[in-house]
């Protein structure tokens, strides 16, 4: 069991993020590896909670200092990224680093650590049902939705990517067989 790394990747609004708590709730061996962004706080976000808020200078000074495992500006001017600090901190517990990151994120940390990463992409049943998802959500404004689906759109060409593709369509069905995907995974 050491050293694995569970990643989830999907297109905003897919469920990924409701898939990835149910699971931490699920499995005691599983931990949340917070991701560091260049973006403002949203809502009740909370800084080291939810993200490592750092500011576009210091989000720099880390890239220059290769204090990510990987990292990527996902949209114009806003940078998401692992630091190797929040993995390392994770697996000295002898937990399975679980992170929920972007596609191509998900893609890069599944070469870096191989076989000892297992990568889970979520999607949506439909491009029409996961603009209704972020429609419903009513955090964005209609452009940023706009601009959500057109990065979405991209992002399923990289689906067969990933090691197994989780169709959330009805989120129940969704949850059970994440279960049975990562009972498998940590027991191999």
């Amino acid at each position: 069991m050491k050293n694995k790394v569970l990643i989830f990747s999907a297109p905003s609004g897919a469920g990924k993020s409701t898939i990835v708590n149910h699971l931490l709730k699920s499995f005691s061996n599983l931990e949340f590896s917070i991701s560091a962004t260049s973006r403002q706080l949203r809502g009740n976000e909370k800084d080291g909670v939810d993200y490592h808020f750092l500011s576009s200078q210091e989000f720099s000074t880390k890239v220059n200092n290769n204090e990510f495992i990987e990292w990527e500006e996902v949209y114009a001017g806003t940078c998401y990224g692992t630091l190797r600090s929040e993995v390392e901190r994770i697996w000295a517990k002898g937990n399975i680093v679980v992170f929920d990151i972007d596609v191509v994120g998900g893609i890069n940390v599944k070469k870096l650590f191989g076989d000892n990463a297992f990568s889970i992409f979520v999607q949506p049943p439909s491009v029409e049902e996961l603009r209704k998802r972020l429609i419903g959500r009513a955090t964005d404004s209609a452009e940023a939705i706009d601009k959500r689906i057109l990065k979405a759109e991209s992002e399923l060409g990289y689906s067969n990517q990933f090691d197994v593709i989780l169709i959330n369509d009805v989120l129940e069905d969704a949850l059970s067989e994440a279960d049975k995907i990562i009972a498998n995974f940590i027991n191999k």
